[in-house]
């Protein structure tokens, strides 16, 4: 285990040597990300990747070994880690099975020994044979950093591991060691370039940020998702694939719980190129959505979105306005306008009408058509008066009213 790095020539010249690099792997990074890059390169300094799920935080350590010609190391982070699953452990198996086959040899070292007190000492001093590199098991942070050729260490989502293994990182992200109390502190031989990812799903400790290189990765914008989804050679044809990228980017607009990842729309593309889809419609879409939205509740709110996606000038039409009676006369709407037509009813009759046990409405006609429902004033007859006016106002008995009728009735009966 060496005490100091070794010096090593720098991968990249430039940022913009670095974004050409990274682009020939297929990975199209932005001018922030390569500078970032860049500066981890030439500072020596690990980097902190935060941002949501699938924008590309893991894949830049999968390129960046790629580019550099590095191995690479990954430490997945979970709940409940221990440093044991993540530093070292000790092989007790092989140290059992050493000292049953040296028994004799320890029965010899203490066999002379004056009492239990001295045997044990004797024993004490061959610690260095069973806690030695022989019985170390190195786990990704120790092997990165004894490693005999550089490499990238890949600290994929640190935000899900408990706050206690970021304590324990602290010490390789600031010094490139690591201690180990039966053996002493071992130094790296070659800087690793060390990537953490965090999809924000807790806060980190300042102490870990502060030993970094930070940047927030979002989702890239359009034109950079769409050379991505060109560089996976999908199938789907170009203007399909520029209708695709809209319509997923209108789709991480809907707050869902998880939105389309980058990943998720090359799926996506290369789903629709497989089905041999020539133009993408709302049908089609909503039938290969789960390719791309993986919780129910997300997929009930995007099929509602798919429509306005697919057509963004699609109008819907308002049943609550207009006549309802289908005419497309062009005249305007004054206080004076009004049609032949009886009043049209609320939407609400209907069920008022069902509430009641009235399907058909006869007991309510029924009701209307009884004798002397109105008063003298309504229509001259009828009413509960046998009196009613003329047009100029003059009071007219029943009998007169009769009379009048069948004088008219006899002037318009043909000879």
């Amino acid at each position: 285990m060496a005490d100091s790095a070794a010096p090593r020539p720098a991968d990249f010249d430039s940022v913009a040597q670095t974004l050409e690099r990274f682009a020939d792997a297929g990975y199209f990074a932005d001018e922030r990300l390569a500078t970032t890059v860049f500066l981890q390169t030439r500072l020596d300094k690990p980097v902190l990747l935060e941002g949501p799920a699938g924008v590309g935080k893991t894949q830049l350590a999968t390129s960046l070994a790629a580019v550099t010609g590095r191995r690479l190391l990954r430490l997945q982070c979970y709940e409940g880690q221990d440093e044991t699953k993540a530093l070292y452990e000790w092989d007790y198996g092989k140290q059992m099975l050493y000292t049953q086959i040296l028994r004799e040899k320890i029965g010899q070292v203490v066999e002379d020994a004056a009492d239990l007190h001295e045997a044990v000492e004797r024993i004490a001093a061959q610690d260095s044979v069973f806690f030695s590199e022989r019985f170390l098991a190195p786990r990704p942070l120790l092997e990165a950093i004894d490693s005999d050729e550089p490499v990238v260490l890949l600290i994929d989502e640190v935000d899900r591991a408990d706050e206690a293994l970021e304590a324990v990182l602290l010490e390789l992200l600031s010094e490139f060691q690591i201690s180990i109390p039966e053996i002493g502190t071992v130094r790296a031989k070659h800087l690793p370039y060390v990537v953490l990812t965090s999809n924000n799903t807790r806060d980190l400790s300042a102490a870990l940020k502060r030993r970094c290189l930070h940047l927030f990765l979002d989702y890239p914008d359009a034109e950079r998702e769409l050379a991505i989804i060109r560089s996976k050679d999908t199938g789907l044809a170009e203007s399909l694939a520029v209708r695709l990228v809209e319509i997923v980017r209108g789709l991480r607009e809907l707050e869902l719980r998880k939105s389309p990842s980058i990943s998720e729309t090359v799926d996506w593309a290369r789903t629709l190129a497989v089905l041999g889809v020539e133009e993408l419609t709302a049908d089609v879409l909503s039938s290969t959505l789960n390719v791309v939205v993986k919780y129910e509740r997300d997929l009930e709110k995007a099929r509602r979105a798919i429509p306005l996606l697919v057509d963004p000038n699609r109008t819907v039409p308002d049943s609550r306005g207009g006549h309802g009676h289908g005419h497309g006369h062009g005249h305007g709407h004054d206080a004076d306008h009004s049609h032949d037509e009886p009043e049209a009813t609320s939407s609400a009759a209907p069920a008022a009408l069902l509430d009641d046990g009235d399907v058909d409405g006869r007991a309510k006609r029924a009701a209307k058509d009884r004798p002397g429902r109105h008063d003298g004033a309504y229509g001259g007859v009828g009413g509960s008066s046998d009196d009613s006016r003329s047009a100029d106002g003059k009071k007219v008995s029943a009998s007169q009213g009769q009379r009048s009728f069948a004088a008219r009735a006899a002037r318009k009966r043909p000879v």
